[in-house]
């Protein structure tokens, strides 16, 4: 009986834990260093999806931090590289997609929704200005028609 809490509460205990990689890079300069840690910080990580490949422990992540760091090490420009992991994983790779007509929708959606709710608003608005209106209307309507009966009564 001992023997099985035991096992259970080994088995409770010993958990793998996730541990961040780090990658060992050298760099031949600092300029080298900045460049890789500005285009690993642009570029998404296209399993985690809300982190840059820095962030993230997924194993294409480190595979993108390998190519990133292999083409700079080639020669590679930044504009190169970011065309390089387009070409290859699409414009999702990128945290800030161009602006083309695959991606209107995305970057002026949001602004399209924001004046057509002001429209909305605007009328609804307006509506409820031309009912009060209204109602002021019959209000005075009701009280001409009513002294005009009291005025008749009172003569």
């Amino acid at each position: 009986m001992l023997l099985i809490v035991v096992s259970i509460g080994a088995a409770f205990t010993y958990a793998p834990t996730a541990q961040a990689t780090i990658d060992a890079f050298e760099f031949k300069n600092d300029e080298l260093r900045t460049r890789y840690q500005d285009l690993a910080a642009v570029l998404r990580c296209p399993k985690c999806q809300n982190q840059n490949i820095i962030d993230s422990d997924a194993g294409i992540a480190a595979d993108l931090r390998q190519q990133v760091y292999r083409l700079l090490n080639e020669g590679y420009t930044d504009d190169e590289i970011l065309d390089f992991m387009v070409a290859r994983y699409g414009n999702f790779v990128l945290y800030e997609p161009p602006v083309n007509s695959l991606t209107y929708l995305l970057w002026y959606g949001p602004f399209v929704l924001l004046f057509l709710a002001g429209i909305v608003v605007f009328f609804l608005l307006r509506g409820n200005r031309s009912a009060a209106q209204a109602a002021q209307q019959i209000n005075e309507d009701d009280r001409e028609r009513l002294n005009k009966l009291l005025n008749k009564k009172s003569d």
